[in-house]
């Protein structure tokens, strides 16, 4: 059988993080039992100051094929990050990361699984013709604005690249662990943007995503930290990366709103 790490991020999931795992490990674990593929979900727990930890030991006992971190460290890249090098030192053929939101249901990530066939990795796409999405006028306008800018500016052909469900065969992890991406709010942009450098083959997959209720997501502040990041990793991929040079030897002081928090 063929054998599957899904990554899951979790900050602050108290509310979000049951439904999640009750739902994936019912899904999979049907999917095990009829010998279609093996499996394991390794919760990262990062910066957490709630009972997420609580409720995935509570899980844990019920299945024990879900793995966690706790780390003290926050952020979804860095969590992703670590979650990508404790999965290689399992045994796997395909690892991939989602959402503790339970956005994205566990169907619609199996059918990543099956669509990756010769590809390196498979993203899930809201925007695909034939995705079923739910979601805010505003985060509808605010994911169309930021795409097109992606596409614009980094010349990359994906419709959507924030879709917080992606899979990757393993020898594409230990590429994106040995040179990771750097941004913490263009982190999809960037992970995507490299392995597209080097080669490797994305395939869109249309998806059905909603969006849950208890978002962490401020679309105040995070829309102008992730157009500076995006920003940033074009000029670092241009002759004009020494404005980036320049800018990294300011004092933090100077840096002011630039500086990503």
């Amino acid at each position: 059988m063929q054998r599957l790490s899904i990554i899951i991020p979790a900050h602050n999931e108290e509310k979000r993080i049951g439904k999640m795992l009750e739902a994936y490990s019912e899904y999979f674990e049907n999917l095990r039992k009829n010998r279609e593929l093996d499996y394991e979900f390794i919760v990262v727990i990062n910066n957490t100051t709630d009972r997420t930890e609580n409720i995935v030991r509570e899980f844990q006992r019920k299945n024990k094929r879900i793995n966690y971190l706790n780390l003290l460290k926050g952020g979804k890249s860095y969590a992703v990050l670590e979650g990508f090098k404790y999965s290689l030192n399992r045994e796997n053929e395909l690892i991939g990361f989602v959402d503790a939101d339970m956005a994205t249901p566990p169907e619609s990530f199996y059918e990543l699984i099956k669509s990756i066939g010769t590809y390196h990795a498979a993203i899930a796409s809201r925007s695909h013709p034939k995705s079923k999405v739910k979601t805010s006028l505003k985060r509808k306008i605010f994911s169309k604005g930021f795409n097109f800018g992606v596409r614009a500016s980094l010349m990359m052909p994906y419709r959507d690249t924030q879709c917080g469900a992606k899979l990757f065969k393993r020898n594409v992890v230990n590429e994106i662990v040995k040179n990771p991406p750097y941004s913490q709010w263009a982190f999809d942009v960037e992970l995507i943007y490299n392995l597209g450098k080097k080669g490797f083959l994305i395939r869109e997959i249309p998806t059905i995503w909603s969006d849950e209720s208890h978002s962490n997501i401020n679309l105040k502040k995070v829309p102008v930290q992730m157009f500076s990041s995006v920003v940033r990793l074009r000029l670092v991929n241009s002759p004009f990366r020494f404005i980036v040079r320049a800018y990294d030897k300011l004092p933090s002081s100077l840096k002011g709103i630039f500086e990503e928090q």
